[in-house]
């Protein structure tokens, strides 16, 4: 018998469908469960993704033994988070993070009086919110609509994200002991730092020999290498290693002729800092085998747009617990050029601070088709590392940082921006063989407080190694 066209008949079949593609959790549940699609309600009401709600948590979530004695150095304060929980009027709640001590990613006053009470589906692609509550909203609508956030940000072209474990620089006895846990973690592939004040052909001749021989090693310069013709004969040495597949930010990125050159001289790929030199520069040039994406929602997409114009691949460099780990797989699995494991540095830290923890099996994570991040913020641990809001403290009190140098002379530093500093303005002589930097612990003697004080004035040589 046929059925009358009517506004109600239109409407609930309206109804019916949108439930079937989105809908309620409590509609989608009886859909899983086999129930007719009747069973859905006669009229289509529209989701209300208000924000009414926004809380702030703050976290201290703790580094890992290894990484806690080598981060101290430089990066003490990445410890620091602000968990952030929105609420929308139709009762969905999402989180994302923000590690507070990056100013592009912190979560301002005004971000957040700008995007209460107005539609969170508004503010997904307003990088200016901040990360954290970039993420959040995006849980928060993937929840509401019933999709992944995969589904909000393209058409998903791999199941599973590339993975990357990753580590500061530090002495190679402790990169053996990183990758030794990668290894046993599921992790195919290593991102470390590369850096003066470390011999990295002894590091290399301490790592290498001890990795299965599919892991596969990126050295990250940060551009201490300054100048062509120092980097092509550094890098030949290097090269010999054939776990080490890449180099990332080997020279300054807007020296454009020494990255060619160099480019031509080294079997590993070049990996450079997506918008240095200008995009249009890199690709006519082309300097680099890839580039490194990062930044807010709008940001990563847009560039990888380009890059998936130019067929250069890339890595997703989002860095925090495992809440952005999570974020940047989605991003992983929509990001056609995506092809090199993301770095996000997740695996520093003791707890991943969401449920269930992300698992690598050879070298790739598997991305979830639930709604929103589709995982649950570990509520226990936010209770267990939470904190009252702190200013930030940066460089850690009382360090005393020695760099022995080949020749028995000694430079002593209070923090390691003093070290940075003097390699940007070439006092620092630059990949040494035999050199290497330590941490030297208070051993309450006058000595070293006498040499900690005036390391804090500023850094020093002195002949031998008195401490």
């Amino acid at each position: 018998m046929a059925v009358k066209a009517t506004r109600r008949n239109w409407l609930r079949g309206a109804a019916a469908g949108a439930l079937g593609v989105a809908g309620s959790s409590a509609g989608g549940a009886a859909l899983a469960a086999g129930q007719p699609r009747s069973a859905a309600p006669a009229i289509a009401t529209p989701l209300n993704l208000t924000v009414k709600k926004i809380d702030a948590t703050w976290v201290n979530v703790p580094f890992r033994p290894v990484a806690a004695r080598n981060m101290v150095r430089e990066l003490p304060h990445w410890t620091v988070f602000v968990i952030y929980k929105v609420t929308l009027a139709c009762g969905v709640t999402g989180f994302g993070e923000t590690m507070q001590y990056y100013t592009w990613r912190t979560v301002s006053d005004q971000a957040i009086a700008r995007v209460l009470n107005h539609n969170a589906a508004d503010f997904l692609w307003d990088d200016s919110v901040g990360a954290g509550l970039q993420q959040a909203l995006f849980d928060a609508v993937g929840k509401a609509m019933g999709v992944p956030v995969h589904r909000l940000l393209g058409h998903k072209v791999r199941d599973r994200a590339f993975m990357s474990w990753w580590a500061i620089d530090m002495p190679g006895s402790d990169w053996v002991l990183e990758c030794k846990d990668a290894v046993a973690e599921g992790y195919t592939f290593f991102k470390t730092k590369a850096r003066p004040w470390f011999d990295l052909l002894d590091q290399s001749e301490k790592l290498m020999p001890t990795l299965p021989p599919y892991f596969k090693v990126n050295y990250d310069f940060n551009a201490t290498l300054m100048d062509a013709g120092e980097a092509v004969r550094y890098c030949s040495d290097v090269d010999k290693f054939p776990n080490l597949v890449m180099y990332e930010s080997p020279l300054p990125q807007d020296d454009v002729a020494a990255n060619v050159q160099l480019r031509r001289h080294t079997r590993c790929e070049i990996a450079m800092h997506y918008g240095s030199p200008p995009p249009m520069t890199a690709l006519k040039e082309d300097v680099c085998d890839g580039f490194v994406i990062g930044g807010g929602s709008n940001r990563v997409k847009t560039d990888a747009a380009v890059a998936a114009m130019a067929n250069k691949p890339f890595f997703l460099e989002l860095v925090g617990t495992g809440i952005t780990a999570m974020f940047s797989m989605h991003f992983g699995s929509v990001l056609t050029h995506a092809r090199w494991p993301q770095v996000d540095c997740h695996r520093i830290f003791t707890h991943q601070m969401i449920k269930p923890a992300i698992k690598v099996e050879n070298g790739t994570a598997l991305v979830p088709d639930a709604p929103g991040l589709g995982v649950e913020l570990d509520e226990d641990a936010v209770a267990r590392f939470r904190i009252e809001p702190t200013p930030r403290k940066f460089p850690a009190p009382g360090l005393l940082l020695a760099v022995r140098w080949p020749g028995g002379g000694t430079s002593y530093y209070a923090h390691a921006e003093q070290y940075w500093d003097e390699v940007r303005n070439r006092r620092f002589p630059l990949f040494l063989r035999h050199v290497y930097l330590e941490h030297i612990p208070d051993n309450g003697s006058k000595e070293w407080k006498e040499l900690q004080a005036r390391a804090q004035k500023g850094g020093f040589m002195v002949s031998g190694r008195p401490l």
